[in-house]
């Protein structure tokens, strides 16, 4: 069945992760998607490991499954022609290079929307086009660093999922490329879209950044879901962890009646039971608890190990030498590209005829 980007031509000049989630996300709606990579080696991501027995990296095909590859040296006149020639078919460009990079090739963002006046040209960089910081280097942690987001934390760590780039990064650049060919449907021109991880993050935090405009100080800890209350949080069992998140007060009655603590059901903002619930949730295990409120509407739920939330996702299987492989869904709702990842320049002789 044909994807709702079916009939899309998606040109991706991206590497590593937010470029390529972003592709991997229009892949998965029907976008043919066409990895425009270095003949000297193509995206970093393929020969990261684990690898596969092939010598692919398996993390290569989680996010470029489906897509095709061509190679081409974007700096040599010949390459460049053949750039353009793609560019003449492409309803969309995507790149990811520091911010310049594309105008010393040539093909700068508004030059190329001036030459192919329906494309849309989609430029994901740490903190946008233009600015002072536009040229820095950096990456997911740095973005997340400056977005203010760090600084929410009592004691700021490192977080397991990428924000910046995929929430703040992948996530904006494909529904931007969406709204723009909406929007060219209705026009007939392209756009320019400008994505900065950094301030994508900002963005994120605008419910809670919208306090500071009133004088409060949500930093270190105060904000109300980073830990400032006891009925948000995640408490250790004897064996793993709890997430509560029993803000409403009938979820929180609900936790504190399973809990044998009926009394506790007026406390829920209240700092000082902290160290009562952690006693109490040390006391079982993780599999007890989850036994316990699999039966209590309480907004309660197991801090689930990677292979176990694996299990439970919804999956895309692909056929890689013979072996399958069930690659975690990125979360829309289409069935998903079921094809392994290309190697590196498979379809130059398709793609780059003279």
């Amino acid at each position: 069945m044909p994807g709702p980007l079916d009939g899309v031509r998606v040109l991706d000049l991206s590497r590593l992760l937010p470029g390529p989630f972003c592709t991997q996300l229009l892949t998965d709606l029907g976008a043919e998607v066409i990895k425009v990579e270095d003949p000297q080696g193509g995206d970093y991501l393929r020969w990261t490991p684990p690898l596969l027995d092939d010598g692919t990296s398996v993390l290569f095909h989680a996010l470029n499954r489906g897509k095709k590859s061509v190679t081409l040296d974007l700096k040599s006149e010949d390459g460049a022609a053949k750039f353009r020639k793609l560019l003449s078919s492409a309803d969309v460009v995507v790149e990811s290079f520091r911010p310049g990079v594309m105008e010393k090739l040539g093909f700068s963002p508004a030059s190329m929307l001036g030459e192919f006046p329906r494309l849309v040209v989609c430029s994901i960089s740490g903190y946008g086009q233009a600015g002072p910081l536009r040229l820095r280097a950096g990456h997911d942690i740095n973005y997340v660093a400056r977005s203010g987001a760090y600084a929410l934390m009592a004691a700021p760590v490192v977080l397991p999922v990428q924000v910046a780039d995929l929430a703040a990064g992948a996530w904006p650049a494909a529904m931007q490329i969406c709204a723009a060919l909406v929007g060219r449907a209705r026009t007939g021109v392209g756009a320019v879209v400008d994505v900065s991880m950094k301030d994508g993050v900002t963005g994120l935090l605008s419910m809670v950044l919208a306090r500071t405009l009133v004088g409060e100080d949500v930093g270190g800890g105060r904000d109300l879901l980073v830990g400032a209350v006891p009925c948000y949080g995640i408490y250790p069992t004897s064996d793993g962890f709890l997430s509560v998140g029993a803000l409403e007060p009938k979820f929180w009655a609900a936790f504190c009646a399973a809990l044998g603590q009926p009394e506790l059901a007026t406390r829920n903002f209240d700092a000082d039971i902290r160290s009562l619930l952690v006693e109490l949730i040390a006391q079982k295990t993780t599999a007890a608890w989850t036994t316990i409120f699999s039966a209590v509407d309480a907004c309660v739920e197991p801090v689930l190990s990677p292979a176990e939330a694996l299990a439970e996702a919804r999956r895309v299987d692909v056929d890689i030498g013979g072996r399958i492989f069930a690659f975690v869904g990125l979360g829309v709702d289409a069935p998903g590209c079921t094809v392994r990842a290309p190697t590196l320049g498979q379809h130059n002789a398709e793609l780059l005829r003279p």
